[in-house]
């Protein structure tokens, strides 16, 4: 039987992006993702934010560096993963992220520092999203 692990989000970023390289130069980001879902009963207004931990890979990853920035609107389609590691005390800790193949920047540019945003639809079509999780570097 097929599966799916698809992940449809839009939100907030938390703060600002963090792109490094691994050491065979592959640009990777990660920032955190806010999604606010907001609903009334009968305590009135009600209100809970979930934070997804995102990661992009390439081209992409090095455009979300240059062009996103805390607080600005984007739409994320990826896969689910969780990886796990041990932390320096010797305890295994896992992680769950999204692995981002396409990312669109919706709402305004919040500086105007006069760089072009690239086309605001940036796709990883070489398929280094699903990269191990070996050569990241952080």
């Amino acid at each position: 039987m097929a599966s799916v692990n698809k992940v449809i989000l839009v939100g907030n970023l938390g703060k600002d992006p963090d792109v490094r390289f691994t050491p065979n130069g592959k640009a990777v980001c990660k920032f955190p993702l806010a999604t606010t879902d907001q609903w009334t009963n009968g305590d009135g207004k009600q209100e809970r934010t979930e934070w997804h931990n995102i990661v992009v890979w390439g081209k992409v990853a090095e455009n979300c560096g240059q062009y996103l920035a805390k607080g600005r609107q984007i739409y994320i389609e990826g896969s689910i993963r969780t990886r796990s590691y041990d932390d320096k005390d010797g305890n295994r800790r896992y992680v769950t992220e999204i692995i981002a193949q396409r990312v669109q920047f919706l709402g305004a540019k919040k500086d105007s520092a006069g760089d072009q945003e690239p086309d605001t639809t940036l796709d990883d079509v070489s398929g280094t999203g699903s990269s191990g999780t070996d050569d990241t570097p952080f």
